[in-house]
This record gives C-alpha cells, structure tokens and sequence, in this order.
C-alpha cells in the first residue's frame, strides 16, 4: 500500500509540473500563433482564389485544368484526365466540379479546332 501510495504521488507531481510548463509556455505560444495566422491571411497563393464564372471563357478554362489558354491538344487532355482522376465523383470528387472540368476541356476543344 505505501508503495502504490508512492506511486500515486509521483504521478500527481509529474503531472503538476507539466502543467506548469505548459502554463509557462502558452504565452509565448499564443504569441507565435497570432503571428502566424497574420502571415497566412497575407501569403501569396499559387492558385486562382476566385470562383467561377457565369459563363465558360478560355481563359477560366486554362485556370481550371492548369494548362495555357493556346496549349496544345495533348497537353490539355492529359491535364483533363489527371485532374478528373483526382475530382470523379465515384472516387468522392464534387460533380459539379467534375461538370466544370469537362466544360473548360470542352471549351479548349472547340477553340482549338
């Protein structure tokens, strides 16, 4: 009894010191994470932050499938099947944006021809 007595106050006491630590520390960490999430809200993303268009351009179209507006033929489809194969709704992908995928190929079809 006295050893499980022992035991239950080394664990108390270990316990009580890492909550004091980590009362120490949360003030410079708090700290770190407002600074950070100021630097998110300004970070330069690589991608189109907008949504889309009312209707298909040439220009959205190539933002959509990461290709040039006047990419060739076999650039665009094969842009078109790795960014379907990520986005197909069978594999849990949005069928709008697998409708919006297939519209910009669509559309870079026609303005190729």
């Amino acid at each position: 009894m006295a050893t499980t007595m022992v035991i239950v106050g080394l664990g108390l006491a270990g316990s009580a010191l890492a909550l004091r630590t980590l009362a120490r520390a949360s003030g410079p960490l708090a700290k770190q994470m407002e600074k950070t999430i100021a630097e998110l809200g300004t970070a330069d993303y690589k991608y189109y932050r907008g949504g889309f268009e009312p209707k298909m351009t040439k220009r959205e179209a190539g933002l959509i499938l990461g290709v040039g507006p006047s990419t060739s033929q076999k650039k665009f489809r094969a842009a078109h099947r790795r960014i379907m194969l990520l986005n197909h709704p069978d594999r849990g992908g949005s069928p709008y944006l697998a409708a919006k995928i297939n519209q910009a190929k669509d559309m870079l079809e026609q303005t190729s021809k």
